[in-house]
């Protein structure tokens, strides 16, 4: 028996990860991963059990790599791994019930890390895919239009993956900015623990890329099922709640209608 729960934050590079998993490293009984010799104290690179080499994690590319995708049953589906994965972050957390990790390739590991780590919880954040693709263009030399592509290819793979699992939630990075509030107490009625105050440093990326390129009819189709559309545009998307005990999934509805009321 350990002492720690983990909850693992994941999205594509530049959807507002590191935002997130900063919020809920400062919720109570919570310990984050801070001022590691890694970037933006990832705890991939922390860990030797799962391969992360320069091949592995490239934004816009890992999330629909099907090597990327670890899931129950894998080769690294093992006590082995899962001790491994232990040892190596435990040096880098304070003891607390909870520990954050945050890497964007948790979102293709959920899977997996459920079943080494049958109490942990997961955190999917969301962007728009125009600004992920505008705000990506500054490291990844490709085609707007074929990173919105990807973008779509693997949220359909993230879509799925979610009916696997018992404890997850899902962060609009766009909900997160004009809701910074509602979005906290949501995120601490998921882990079951107090709320803080909300940061005052919390601004609207977004509009950085106003004039960036526009998903196309198809790609806003696509898109519409987790409330994007063209322009930025964003509508009202019932984000996904899912956790064991019912007590834990009222909380979590209070603080989504709450969302919902200041958002309209």
């Amino acid at each position: 028996m350990t002492s720690h729960r983990y909850v693992f934050v994941g999205g594509l590079h530049r959807s507002g990860t590191s935002l997130v998993a900063r919020l809920i490293g400062e919720l109570p009984g919570v310990s984050a991963i801070n001022q590691a010799p890694v970037p933006e104290n990832e705890g991939v690179y922390l860990q030797g059990a799962i391969p992360h080499t320069a091949q592995h994690g490239i934004p816009m590319h890992f999330a629909t790599d099907p090597a990327q995708h670890h899931i129950e049953g894998s080769h690294f589906d093992s006590l082995e791994t899962q001790t491994r994965l232990d040892r190596s972050w435990a040096p880098y957390f304070k003891e607390a019930p909870w520990r954050v990790e945050k890497s964007p390739v948790n979102l293709t590991r959920m899977r997996l890390y459920q079943q080494l780590f049958p109490l942990s919880q997961f955190v999917v954040v969301i962007r728009h895919p125009e600004a992920v693709a505008a705000a990506t263009s500054k490291w990844v030399a490709m085609d707007h239009g074929a990173m919105m592509d990807h973008w779509l290819d693997a949220h359909d793979i993230v879509w799925r993956d979610l009916d696997y699992l018992h404890a997850v939630i899902t962060v609009r990075y766009e909900d997160l900015v004009a809701n910074p509030e509602a979005t906290l107490a949501r995120l601490a009625a998921f882990l079951d623990v107090d709320p803080v105050a909300t940061p005052s440093d919390i601004r609207d990326g977004n509009q950085e890329y106003v004039d960036t390129t526009a998903l196309s009819v198809s790609q806003a189709k696509r898109a519409s099922v987790w409330g994007y559309g063209a322009g930025l545009r964003v509508q009202t998307f019932r984000d996904v709640a899912r956790h064991p005990l019912r007590r834990i999934t009222e909380k979590i509805e209070a603080a989504s209608r709450h969302q919902i009321g200041r958002s309209a």
